[in-house]
């Protein structure tokens, strides 16, 4: 057996026996190779493309051990070579490699030009009419076939001789395809643009490779584009010019004066918009721009438009409702309803307890016993399925609502259509960016009612964007903010202290007069906090609440990375709670049957949303395919699927929004410092349905609730609508 070291990776050469199984998507594969010389069988797994039995392989990889499938040779990088017997070639050519060669054709192929039949196809391919059963026409398709397949795989070692892995590199040949050597020759900075999961400090480091100055205009205007996404995805639709030169400067470690004209020329080419407000100059994505201007208009045209005319007594109705459903309405909610009633657009925010729930039930029964057609939904599919529940009415995400659906990997939509409503209410409204407002008001019918309904002071939405405060600042619609809590909800801490919290007051415990439902527990090491985590997840809660750790517990922590991060408190819960080692790898985690996982991207093809919870059943080693059981359908995942899907035992605060878990278990310790603010606790805090258990240390809450700012974003939403 040929073995050379090379660290902790090796380097093994030999004949692909057999391909045991090959997912024609992502090219992973399962390969039986026979060592040179001596002929050893060993099974090789990776990324493969447009590789057949009897070719030569020299792949570079380690090896693995499996307590299913034994010891294997997990495929880092290969390269093809040609094979060298006749039994070698006969069984690369019958393969189906090639259109029009079996295994006759191959035989005969072999016998009248032996070791030199490939070179004869790929250069003088005219000769292979001498062959029996092979006229002109077959001989042109054997030879158009063989170049095609020559294709690939050049283009295989160009990507892998710069340092490109083979997973990348199947996902960049299926992109740009026979294209790819001149594209990435060009401009490689396009692989962060154009293929999902390579981002721009990997277009950098192929860029290297291929010689690209690190000075040149092009780094620099792909650097500017890259800076500029990465601030969207912090919630930003716009940032100032002079923080964004700087940033990108200290990020690329280019001069000023190449940034700021790669900055002029992006705008000329118009990727770029610079806009003005209160003097400073502001810079936009194109489509952000655009977004956020459409998305103005529309709402100012939409509310100077005349409204379906719904004739009622509004005191009667009020009267109606209370009567009719045992309730008794507050002022505030009276107001909120005929409001409801007589204006084109409405906004009511406030915390939990405070009503909201029955408002949106008094609406649907008003404006239902009217005829008016009412539609309800909410930003993401657990705030749906809450909202469903909370009413007895149908709820949908918005996505479904309107029938958006993506354009390409852009956060775009498109099968937009006028929904045939009159009233149309959304819940979580906080959690609506940007863009998804923009899709709402393109679908809405100049006549209807708009009705938005969330808390403001909660964190705003994942994505760019901060609507619902936007369009509170612009004093455009009418708003009315509930701050009475109610009977029902006076003795429950988790509304109490949500409450304080808002108001900038250190959260407090349980005295006689209050529900057990909350619980602070002080830990100053961080070891402790995971420690109590830990206990409280896997034994303390389940034995006093008889709640079940993967239904009804969810963790919420403020950041990722750190002793207290979503990651690593996620490996700790799947030690703990499911701990098997026969899984899928999903980055430094394993998929395994069992865990609790949550989807992290819209997946239409799949059906399943941002946000989405559910539970793995079903694990397939060998195909490396994996199904997960959501609330109301099973997904099957196959491996290229498999980045979309994270451990969920803990979430950050962020990915929470818009959900309520029966107990929520909220770390919150100074090793979160640059994370602490008030509208984050907040957010915790309200995720909690029925228990609420925060473990950290007192200096953690008091940073966050002494925190005034709400982590301000950077958008003229407000500026435009005004």
């Amino acid at each position: 057996m040929t073995v050379i070291s090379g660290g902790t990776d090796q380097d093994l050469e030999g004949t692909l026996e057999k391909i045991v199984y090959r997912d024609d998507l992502s090219g992973w594969s399962v390969l039986r190779l026979s060592l040179s010389p001596d002929g050893q069988i060993i099974m090789v797994t990776g990324m493969f493309i447009s590789v057949q039995p009897g070719e030569r392989l020299r792949i570079r990889g380690r090896w693995t051990e499996s307590p299913e499938y034994g010891k294997q040779f997990a495929m880092g990088s290969y390269v093809s070579l040609s094979p060298e017997t006749l039994t070698g070639i006969r069984q690369y050519l019958a393969s189906g490699l090639i259109e029009g060669i079996g295994h006759e054709i191959s035989q005969r192929l072999v016998d009248e030009y032996g070791l030199d039949i490939l070179d004869i196809i790929e250069n003088k391919p005219n000769l292979l009419t001498r062959v029996r059963g092979i006229g002109k026409v077959r001989a042109r398709k054997i030879s158009n076939a063989w170049k095609r397949h020559k294709e690939i795989k050049d283009t295989m070692i160009f990507l892998q001789s710069h340092g490109i892995s083979a997973g990348h590199a199947m996902r960049i040949f299926k992109v740009y395809g026979k294209n790819t050597r001149s594209v990435l020759q060009d401009n490689p900075y396009s692989l962060c643009f154009d293929v999902f999961g390579i981002g721009f400090k990997t277009a950098d480091r192929i860029a290297v490779h291929l010689g690209i100055d690190p000075q040149s205009p092009q780094r620099a205007r792909a650097g500017l584009l890259y800076v500029l996404e990465t601030i969207s995805e912090k919630g930003h639709v716009c940032y100032p010019c002079e923080t964004l030169v700087k940033e990108t400067e200290s990020i690329l470690s280019i001069s000023r004066v190449i940034i700021q004209d790669a900055l002029e020329m992006l705008r000329i080419e118009e990727h770029l918009v610079l806009d003005e407000k209160e003097g400073r100059a502001f810079v936009y994505l194109k489509k952000l721009h655009e977004a956020e201007s459409e998305a103005a208009s529309l709402l100012k045209s939409f509310l100077n438009a005349d409204m379906l005319s719904i004739p009622m007594d509004t005191d009667n109705a009020l009267s109606w409702f209370e009567s009719g459903y045992h309730i008794t309405l507050a002022p505030e909610q009276r107001d909120a309803i005929a409001s409801a009633i007589v204006k084109k657009a409405l906004i009511v925010t406030g915390g939990p307890g405070t009503g909201k729930t029955t408002l949106i039930n008094g609406m649907i029964k008003i404006f239902e016993k009217k005829r008016a057609r009412v539609h309800l939904c909410a930003p993401t599919g657990r705030a749906a399925k809450r909202m469903s529940e909370a009413t007895g009415h149908e709820a949908k995400t918005i996505h479904r609502l309107f029938e958006l659906f993506p354009s390409g990997m852009a956060d775009e939509y498109c099968r937009e259509r006028e929904l045939k409503t009159d009233i149309l209410i959304i819940d979580e409204a906080s959690m609506m960016d940007t863009v998804l407002f923009l899709h709402v008001l393109r679908g809405l019918p100049s006549h209807a009612r708009l009705i938005l309904v969330g808390d403001a002071d909660q964190l705003p939405s994942v994505g760019p964007g901060n609507v619902l405060l936007d369009v509170i600042r612009s004093g455009l619609v009418k708003t009315i903010r509930l701050e009475r809590i109610f009977r029902q909800s006076k003795k429950s801490l988790i509304v109490i202290n949500a409450h304080r919290i808002n108001k900038g007051q250190i959260p407090f415990e349980k005295n006689s007069d209050t529900l057990a439902d909350y619980f602070f527990i002080n830990r100053e090491d961080p070891g402790d906090v995971l420690k109590v985590v830990k206990e409280m997840v896997a034994f303390r809660i389940p034995a006093r609440f008889g709640l079940d750790p993967f239904t009804d517990i969810q963790v919420l922590s403020p950041m990722h990375r750190g002793l207290l991060g979503v990651s690593n408190i996620n490996t700790e819960l799947q030690r703990l709670l499911n701990p098997s080692n026969k899984g899928l790898s999903r980055g430094s985690h394993r998929l395994c049957k069992g865990d609790k996982v949550m989807q992290v991207r819209n997946n239409y093809d799949l059906g399943v949303f941002n946000g989405d919870l559910g539970r793995i059943v079903l694990v397939d080693p060998e195909k490396k395919t994996l199904d997960v059981d959501f609330d109301d359908k099973r997904i099957r995942y196959e491996r290229e699927d498999l980045d979309e899907l994270m451990l969920a035992y803990a979430c950050s605060i962020h990915k929470s929004q818009g959900n309520e878990y029966p107990a929520a278990v909220i770390v919150m310790h100074t090793q979160h410092y640059i994370m602490l603010q008030r509208n984050l606790l907040y957010t915790a805090i309200t995720r909690g349905k029925s228990l609420v258990i925060v473990v950290g240390n007192t200096k953690a809450i008091a940073i966050a609730t002494g925190s005034k700012t709400k982590g301000r974003r950077y958008t003229m939403l407000t500026e435009r609508l005004m």
